[in-house]
């Protein structure tokens, strides 16, 4: 990995983790950042820290914040937001790699996707899973968790990208045994059922 490209690798990656959890708090923390001097944002993010995107990404990550913490309603938002997240992910790691050459932007773009679907896919399954209990406290305390972490996630992206990298390859790891885990427990379900059937049951 040469050592020019980390911050801006380690930015991608962060970033695209943040963004399967909260795309929208990730565009406004980005901007802010790069308008407060705390971060150069690469030249084509640099229409995140306008005022009109600030604002609407604002605006946008408190309805978020408050979705995500109503049982059923977040389950909802994430749904929808399956066909938001990893593309914006995708289409912010392109414009954040416009200084270099094809075809390692579009893979750039692809991987970032791919990490930002992952973080998303373990975010929604964890949720399905907090919410089949009745009681909201274990949804709130998920649910700011990921807030603080998505934080975390983008100082580490600042200050220590390697270490951001690192998460995004956890990240994809994880989702990765999450969709073996899936298919083994489909396979399971559909050769029970023709056994069923034999029996009568």
């Amino acid at each position: 990995m040469p050592a020019d490209l980390l911050p801006q690798i380690g930015l991608a990656a962060g970033a695209a983790v943040a963004s399967g959890l909260r795309l929208y708090g990730t565009v406004a923390a980005l901007g802010f950042l790069h308008r407060a001097g705390i971060l150069r944002l690469p030249a084509g993010l640099e229409v995140l820290a306008t005022t009109p995107v600030i604002v609407l990404a604002a605006a946008l990550y408190v309805i978020e914040f408050v979705a995500d913490k109503i049982p059923a309603v977040d389950t909802v938002w994430d749904a929808i937001h399956t066909f938001v997240r990893a593309p914006a992910a995708a289409v912010l790691s392109f414009a954040a790699f416009g200084n270099v050459q094809e075809p390692w932007r579009t893979v750039a773009a692809l991987l970032c996707g791919t990490v930002a679907f992952s973080s998303h896919g373990l975010k929604a399954s964890s949720r399905l899973a907090i919410n089949a209990s009745p009681e909201p406290f274990s949804n709130w305390a998920a649910s700011f968790s990921e807030d603080v972490f998505v934080a975390v996630l983008l100082w580490l992206a600042v200050k220590h990208p390697l270490a951001a990298v690192v998460i995004a390859g956890v990240v994809l790891l994880l989702a990765a045994l999450l969709a073996a885990w899936i298919v083994r427990m489909l396979k399971r379900l559909f050769s029970r059922r023709p056994a069923l059937a034999a029996s009568g049951g």
